[in-house]
């Protein structure tokens, strides 16, 4: 299984940093979790964000 930092995140989906970090905090994102102060993704949860917001013409709900 593979990772991403919020900032690999963020440049994947080319948004902001904080943007990521604000939609962590209103659960929006896609499941993350952390690692000491680390937050990481799963590439597959990644990948499940983003075919969710194309099936609803970008929008994803939390």
């Amino acid at each position: 299984m593979e990772f991403m930092t919020t900032e690999e995140l963020a440049a994947t989906l080319r948004t902001a940093d904080d943007t990521v970090r604000y939609w962590r905090h209103v659960g929006k994102g896609p499941k993350s979790f952390k690692v000491g102060r680390r937050v990481l993704y799963a590439v597959e949860d990644v990948e499940a964000f983003i075919a969710e917001a194309r099936a609803n013409d970008g929008q994803v709900s939390p």
